[in-house]
């Protein structure tokens, strides 16, 4: 625990490292977990496939769990 799955456009090596370095960090500061529970995967989606892939199969269906949508906060 946690489990911080990530889907986003193709990155280079060093900037997925540092995204998740900053992940992680947020995670142990905020959440309170030690860093031996935090997992973190990253999946890369092609852009001409993240609206059926992802748009569509998942973030429509979880409309009520998006804390941000489209760079909107909604908290």
């Amino acid at each position: 625990m946690p489990y911080i799955r990530i889907k986003a456009y193709p990155k280079d090596q060093a900037t997925k490292k540092k995204v998740v370095e900053a992940i992680n960090k947020a995670f142990v500061d905020n959440w309170g977990c030690a860093p031996e529970a935090i997992n973190i995967s990253i999946e890369e989606i092609a852009p001409e496939k993240w609206e059926d892939e992802v748009e569509k199969k998942e973030m429509q269906t979880l409309e009520d769990r998006m804390f941000v949508r489209n760079g909107k906060k909604r908290y």
